[in-house]
């Protein structure tokens, strides 16, 4: 296995950075062997989603390694680890599926940390023999933690989510949002259609785009805003900074962009965008290293009637608005 990544590697990521093919970027599960693994060689295990195998390997130059790939159904190792795909059960009999004791004369695994959710040390043991020791959160600090001696440094302990790992994973989140986007484009377009503004032309199709920059504001906010400036938003919970920015999102657009409005669209748009910027910004959460699964449970049982309740209630303002003419 080459530790070079060629051209379609880094085509085949940023489909998958995209949402292209994202379900289906995985490797067939097994045991891959990087420069030339003897039976004293070190053995890693991976995630089956490529990406991941392909930043582990890609760190793993002039070394002599074994790579066992697990079957995550092509889910990355973190998210694996959570949804159980990455555990025990799946180490243990990927161990037995490759004869992994009839290949290496050692008995120890080299885990990703972040894998250490999914993984009990002791059943490990007890079922194949091979003792587990937790590597360092990222790929690029493999080669120090195996110089100096299978230690981890506490640098190596941190998981760290900067400002460009939350970037990355934003277009992933932006791509979710165009089949409904599209579907709120012919909305617009049937109601500016049968309220014969325009007629059929063109102006139709102007004023619909018109009419979506708004919520295309609050799907940017909540998709790119919200996890671009996440430690720097007041308020533990996503779905509230999701909030806080689509509010300020649709005070720029009524008092600034689109005024003057009528009290009545003003209302529906405060009422409208922030809750949309809300519930993207809440998506987010499965991608943090700030979520829990019970805080993010917890957090939805209050943000989804909330979001709800919100936008219902400015599309009956805006309808009754329209049709009642209050």
């Amino acid at each position: 296995m080459s530790t070079e990544y060629a051209s379609s590697d880094r085509f085949g990521s940023w489909k998958a950075r995209w949402g292209i093919g994202r379900i289906d970027y995985k490797i067939p599960p097994g045991l891959y062997g990087v420069g030339n693994p003897d039976a004293d060689s070190l053995v890693l295990v991976s995630a089956n989603y490529k990406m991941s195998f392909d930043r582990l390997r890609s760190e793993l130059k002039g070394l002599n390694l074994w790579i066992l790939v697990l079957d995550t159904k092509g889910i990355n190792v973190w998210c694996a680890a959570g949804k159980g795909t990455f555990g025990t059960d799946e180490l243990v009999n990927r161990i037995n599926q490759v004869k992994l004791p009839e290949i290496v004369t050692h008995r120890t695994l080299v885990v990703p940390q972040l894998g250490a959710p999914g993984v009990s040390v002791h059943t490990v043991l007890k079922l194949s023999g091979f003792k587990v020791v937790y590597g360092p959160v990222r790929a690029a600090d493999i080669p120090a933690f195996i110089s100096a001696g299978l230690k981890a440094t506490a640098a190596m302990r941190e998981v760290r989510f900067d400002m460009f790992d939350r970037l990355v994973l934003a277009p992933f989140e932006l791509v979710s949002t165009i089949k409904p986007a599209l579907i709120l484009i012919a909305v617009l377009f049937l109601v500016n259609l049968t309220a014969g503004k325009e007629g059929v032309d063109l102006r139709v199709v102007s004023h619909t785009l018109a009419d979506f920059i708004p919520f295309l504001g609050a799907i940017l906010t909540g998709t790119v805003l919200v996890p671009l400036f996440l430690p720097y938003i007041p308020g533990p919970a996503f779905a509230w900074k999701g909030w806080l920015l689509g509010l300020l999102w649709a005070g720029a657009y009524v008092w600034y962009i689109a005024s003057p409005l009528s009290g009545i669209h003003e209302l529906f748009y405060f009422l409208i965008l922030p809750p949309i910027a809300s519930y993207l910004a809440m998506n987010f959460t499965g991608c943090s290293t700030y979520t829990s699964l019970s805080g993010v449970a917890k957090e939805m049982n209050f943000a989804i009637p909330a979001q709800i309740i919100s936008a219902v209630g400015g599309i009956a303002l805006l309808a009754g608005g329209l049709f009642l003419g209050f």
